[in-house]
């Protein structure tokens, strides 16, 4: 099928796209509207395919946070190898149509010896090497991962899948010390770090805090991804200037959740939420945060909707932050791959021809209508059917 590249809206400017050898041969400045926005193919940082297409076998989930973990926990009793196996690769056939190149998947890790989930999704990593780069890490509860002995077994065996380390914590007791003995794992074998952190509408909620500092501490500039922050939305201004400021300093990248965190903070029974949960990320990226957006949880008990497709995920974002979504490509392309320690994914004359294409004059125009026509280009060559504009 052949593609009109003749007038692509890209960084700002309308150009035509040349394309030889799977490659971008030439990037010309052309005159007239645009008939589609042009980004490299989207990553996500953050998702959850171990717990992915659960919700239809839940029921009586409690609200809120805790009550979704309790009833991922009760469901884990159906995670055989071939129930993991059909529904992990359900979601990455649904991010490869959408065109993400590259996720990193949390694996719930909550005994000292490997979940069956990190084998599944190990294997499955393997399989779908050269289409879809997916990496793994390990969600462990804080007190674990910090105790001695499980601590040097867990990273051991993170190490040895070429995994990342991470953990969840919120308003532990010991907090500050028990994140330091992550960082000392991290540091001996050679593990970037993912933490699930002051997910909740606590005032007192400081882990991210603790973990600056220890990235400054520990050198770790660029090597250390947290998620959620939530408690940034609702902590006193000038805190959240202070640690702002730190985390740019240090190198501490985080991840935005809109959809699992609009569902979950705040909510009760029968009444309206008041509070969103959502970290300042204008106030972050102007301190010079570098912040990223993931999908997080899709159809489980966290969030029982959503879907694998960064677009998406963006859109939400700009909604709910009142965000520009050109400035923004960034936070599901670029930014995001270099927080996952991934190589630019830049379009620029000799890079991979590998980009999404969506119909619209602008960013705002392709946005506007979740059924704006997309194509997913890898290696110079349509790899997806066409969505029909509505």
């Amino acid at each position: 099928m052949s593609i009109d590249l003749s007038c692509i809206r890209l960084n700002g400017e309308t150009v035509s796209l040349t394309l030889r050898d799977g490659r971008i041969a030439a990037i010309t400045p052309t005159q007239g509207p645009a008939t589609a926005v042009a980004m490299p193919l989207p990553v996500d940082p953050h998702v959850h395919l171990d717990k992915t297409f659960t919700i239809s076998r839940c029921s009586d989930i409690k609200p809120g946070l805790f009550g979704a973990i309790e009833a991922c926990h009760a469901d884990a009793d159906h995670w055989t190898e071939d129930d993991l196996h059909s529904r992990a690769s359900k979601g990455l056939a649904e991010a490869y149509d959408n065109g993400l190149s590259a996720l990193r998947s949390h694996v719930d890790w909550v005994q000292p010896e490997p979940p069956l989930a990190w084998s599944v999704l190990n294997q499955l990593a393997g399989d779908w090497q050269g289409k879809l780069s997916l990496q793994l890490a390990a969600l462990v509860p804080l007190d674990l991962l910090s105790d001695e002995e499980s601590g040097r077994r867990i990273a051991r065996r993170v190490a040895a899948d070429g995994g990342v380390l991470g953990c969840f914590a919120y308003c532990n007791e010991d907090l500050d010390a028990k994140l330091e003995k992550v960082f000392r794992l991290a540091e001996h074998h050679g593990l970037p770090l993912d933490f699930h952190v002051d997910e909740g509408l606590s005032i007192d909620a400081c882990g991210f805090d603790t973990i600056v500092a220890l990235t400054a501490k520990y050198a770790m500039s660029g090597r250390v991804l947290c998620g959620h922050a939530c408690s940034l939305s609702i902590r006193p201004e000038e805190d959240v200037a202070r640690v702002m400021e730190a985390a740019a300093r240090a190198g501490t990248a985080l991840t935005v959740l809109p959809t699992t965190n609009l569902y979950l903070q705040d909510m009760q029974q029968g009444r309206s939420p008041r509070l969103r949960g959502l970290a300042p990320m204008q106030e972050l990226r102007n301190a010079g945060v570098n912040v990223v957006l993931g999908a997080d949880n899709v159809a489980d008990p966290f969030y029982p909707r959503g879907c694998y497709d960064a677009i998406d995920t963006l859109r939400l974002a700009c909604l709910a932050s009142h965000l520009d979504p050109a400035d923004w490509v960034g936070a599901i392309s670029s930014n995001a791959a270099r927080a996952m320690g991934l190589a630019s994914r830049e379009l620029t004359v000799g890079a991979p021809a590998d980009f999404l294409l969506i119909g619209g004059t602008d960013w705002g125009d392709a946005l506007r209508n979740p059924r704006a026509a997309r194509r997913v280009i890898r290696a110079g060559q349509t790899h997806s059917t066409e969505k029909d504009a509505a």
